[in-house]
């Protein structure tokens, strides 16, 4: 099974109530079940993109933008989400970034210009997989990069309107 990078928009009170159930439950189980239409898999589409900025010439905070709105912060108080019902356990457990801070991402996110990161990405499908670390990539990794950046972007834009926390890990 392959790794890929999970998100969900949750409310502070959502994470109350999980916390509160992991607390009375014996295996400390805290019933995380977000909404499906508040959850996304990027897949490992932000991992290539950020493989691809940190060996190209990409200029700004490109790098530390991506991988804080994929690994989100320490510290958020959400040991309790460490259970096999929220992730495999093969990675770092669950990371938070709170409402205030998702509102920020979303709008340094909205200022990125996916073409413009991806204008030196090579033409031949097996160069431009291998400058963004996807070894054996079917086909040319651009539309894949382009699509799944709109989906980051999109999700934290939703997420910055209504005010939500989001979570972050790797299953």
């Amino acid at each position: 099974m392959a790794l890929t990078q999970q998100l969900a928009r949750v409310t502070p009170q959502y994470l109350a109530q999980c916390r509160a159930i992991a607390e009375a439950s014996p295996d400390g189980d805290p019933d995380w079940d977000p909404p499906v239409e508040d959850t996304v898999d990027l897949d490992w589409a932000i991992w290539g993109l950020i493989w691809f900025c940190q060996r190209m010439p990409v200029e700004g905070p490109c790098v530390q933008l991506l991988r804080r709105s994929i690994s989100g912060d320490p510290g958020g108080d959400v040991e309790f989400l460490d259970h096999p019902g929220v992730h495999d356990g093969f990675d770092s457990p669950p990371a938070l970034l709170a409402p205030a801070v998702v509102a920020e991402l979303a709008r340094e996110l909205a200022a990125l210009d996916v073409d413009d990161i991806l204008r030196c990405l090579p033409a031949d499908h097996v160069e431009a997989a291998e400058a963004c670390g996807f070894r054996g990539f079917g086909g040319h990794p651009r539309e894949y990069l382009v699509e799944h950046f709109g989906l980051l972007q999109s999700f934290y834009l939703v997420a910055g309107r209504r005010g939500l926390a989001v979570l972050t890990w790797t299953d």
